[in-house]
């Protein structure tokens, strides 16, 4: 069950970034797909397999934020990734702000992927 979790967890961490880049392309190229319904609601479902998956491993493997701080760090991090992505996409006012958020949410997305690698709050010393 474990590993099930785990490939589906991974996977849903692909098809966020992915769907994430795309819409940020779509975004700042063509911001009229944005109001299609399927692509509104898409990244809900896979974030909500996301977040589920990730609930279901700490429970199984008994490995907990605020426990452990690589754990920590990647909820922490998360946190700010949904608000950088936000303000990419939806809340900053300039273009400027926009794109700034975009690949600064980005850079986020990156460093969780590498804590999640290295298990490591600091994988750059990993």
């Amino acid at each position: 069950m474990y590993l099930l979790l785990k490939h589906l967890h991974v996977s849903c961490v692909v098809l966020s970034g992915l769907g994430f880049v795309l819409r940020g392309y779509w975004k700042f190229l063509q911001p009229e797909t944005l109001t299609r319904p399927w692509v509104r609601r898409a990244p809900h479902l896979v974030d909500t397999l996301l977040l589920g998956s990730a609930l279901a491993l700490a429970w199984i493997s008994g490995q907990y934020p605020f426990v452990l701080p690589w754990l920590t760090a990647k909820v922490l991090a998360l946190l700010a990734y949904i608000v950088l992505g936000r303000l990419a996409l939806k809340r900053a006012r300039t273009l400027r702000g926009q794109l700034l958020s975009f690949f600064l949410a980005l850079l986020t997305l990156a460093y969780i992927v590498s804590v999640a690698l290295t298990r490591q709050p600091m994988p750059w010393l990993a």
